[in-house]
């Protein structure tokens, strides 16, 4: 439950400035977080920070890896100032763009950096500190390193055709291939201490100013990962280690065919025998990174839809029941204080209605769906909402603020916006309009994306849903965080109570 009245910004790292491609964990990230302080805000809402591929246009929610950090996102500064490279070894750098995250070209510069860091950490002795991590995290750090050498090995291959003895984990194969390519997993293991130890740095200043941080966790994980390879007991696959069913969500209004997402579907009465270990390993893994953290379609706890593996749409699919109340008892058992915010969008069941009231989970009210018709009932409408939830105007899949007024509301949406409102109002104001519903509402916490913030239009929309092109590449410019009102900002908390 949330205790305290306050609000926040929703910013992914990857959106802050940075003159290396792609926001990191540098420089602009500490600034971004003085801003927060000044601003009297109490939190600060991230996107997944798991590994992207190429394959996966670079989305969060699809990683090779559920446990594991981005590289990408480790700051050539912070390296600088760790010893790690000199400031010369920068230069020279691509002309990266500002307004967007170009992830090709900074792999590409990345790598040639990590590269040099590597051979000097390599050659300047024992480090007790990158050893004790390697020992803490090694329950997931050494699959991960593994797989990520044998995927560089195999020259990109899906894991799916390795050597049958490395695909099914013989361990003598598995401890042959240890031995074969043990510098490329000690790199890997590097990054990975490099990237955690610039995480934690970062936690510490939002802790020490008053911040806390939302993670994401998405409820499912990419057929192509670690976590299939090294744990296939716990999701629905056949003999060969193919899937036989796969996730996706019905037709509906919005896709009359569904979604077919076709991550692999997790095998419930197999991890309930286990105690949901692994799932545990996940819950514990995301407090080490976030103060609390978002659980991506959050329903699928309560009952999933399962589509068969093959079939080209999400038509002929079918609800199984989730794990339920249990689930969360064994967890809470193990994890007295974790803190979770349910992804409750969509259409939801009593059954999810039942977990949420149960564990007193706060769940998740859109601005941007108050306006239709049926305003006065929505779910999503400020005199509707209860304490124990947060309010955004929008999230990562939605419009900006101002692109919705523009390009999607109705002229009907935009009468009932004005109506309640008081006012009518022009596309440049919008976004404060809506900005001040969500943060005078009784929802103890409002979360605004940085775009909305800025006022920017459909250009800066982080997502299209069910789409692949695109997406992901937003980033906010210097000049945007140079001039983004902060003290306007500062005002409306303080006088809404969230400060």
């Amino acid at each position: 439950m949330i205790q305290a009245r306050g609000s926040g910004i929703l910013l992914h790292i990857t959106s802050l400035p940075s003159p290396y491609g792609i926001g990191d964990f540098g420089p602009a990230a500490y600034r971004f977080v003085d801003a927060l302080e000044g601003a009297r805000q109490h939190y600060w809402q991230i996107l997944p920070l798991n590994p992207t591929e190429a394959a996966y246009a670079h989305s969060p929610y699809s990683s090779p890896s559920a446990f594991a950090l981005n590289t990408l996102l480790i700051s050539p500064e912070m390296l600088v100032r760790e010893g790690y490279l000199r400031k010369s070894e920068l230069e020279p750098a691509p002309g990266f763009p500002e307004e967007r995250a170009a992830y090709e070209a900074a792999v590409w510069y990345h790598e040639r950096l990590f590269a040099v860091a590597y051979e000097r950490f390599r050659y300047s002795g024992p480090d007790r500190r990158f050893e004790a991590f390697c020992d803490g995290a090694g329950w997931w750090l050494d699959d991960h390193a593994l797989f990520v050498a044998l995927k560089d090995h195999f020259r990109g291959q899906a894991w799916t055709r390795w050597p049958e003895e490395i695909r099914a984990r013989e361990p003598g194969a598995l401890k042959e291939m240890r031995e074969l390519l043990d510098d490329q997993i000690r790199k890997e293991k590097f990054l990975q201490y490099i990237a955690a130890r610039q995480w934690s740095a970062l936690r510490r200043y939002c802790t020490e100013r008053g911040i806390q941080v939302i993670g994401d966790i998405p409820i499912y994980v990419a057929y192509e990962s670690v976590d299939v390879w090294a744990h296939p007991g716990i999701f629905k696959l056949d003999e060969d280690l193919r899937p036989t069913v796969v996730a996706g969500v019905p037709p509906d209004i919005f896709s009359k065919t569904g979604q077919l997402w076709g991550n692999p579907v997790y095998d419930w009465a197999a991890l309930r025998e286990r105690g949901y270990d692994w799932w545990a390993g996940r819950i514990a893994r995301s407090g080490e990174l976030y103060d609390l953290f978002r659980i991506d379609h959050f329903r699928a706890f309560a009952d999933y839809y399962e589509v068969p593996a093959g079939d080209a749409t999400a038509e002929h699919g079918t609800w199984v029941d989730g794990p339920g109340a249990e689930f969360f008892e064994t967890l809470a058992r193990r994890f007295p204080c974790f803190a979770i915010v349910a992804e409750d969008l969509g259409a939801n069941t009593p059954a999810v209605q039942a977990l949420l009231d149960r564990f007193a989970f706060p769940g998740m009210k859109i601005l941007l769906f108050a306006f239709g018709e049926g305003i006065e009932k929505s779910a999503h409408i400020p005199h509707n909402y209860v304490h124990n939830l947060i309010c955004y105007t929008g999230t990562h899949d939605n419009n900006t603020a101002r692109g919705w007024f523009e390009e999607e509301a109705t002229d009907e949406d935009r009468e009932r916006f004005f109506a309640y409102v008081g006012r009518e109002v022009g596309a440049d104001v919008v976004h404060r309009e809506l900005i001040r519903l969500g943060m005078t509402s009784v929802a103890r916490a409002c979360i605004v994306p940085m775009q909305d913030i800025l006022g920017l239009g459909a250009a800066a929309r982080m997502n299209y849903p069910s789409t692949t092109m695109g997406n992901w590449v937003w980033r906010m410019t210097p000049a945007e965080f140079d001039e983004a009102p902060f003290e306007w900002l500062r005002g409306l908390t303080v006088l809404s109570g969230r400060g």
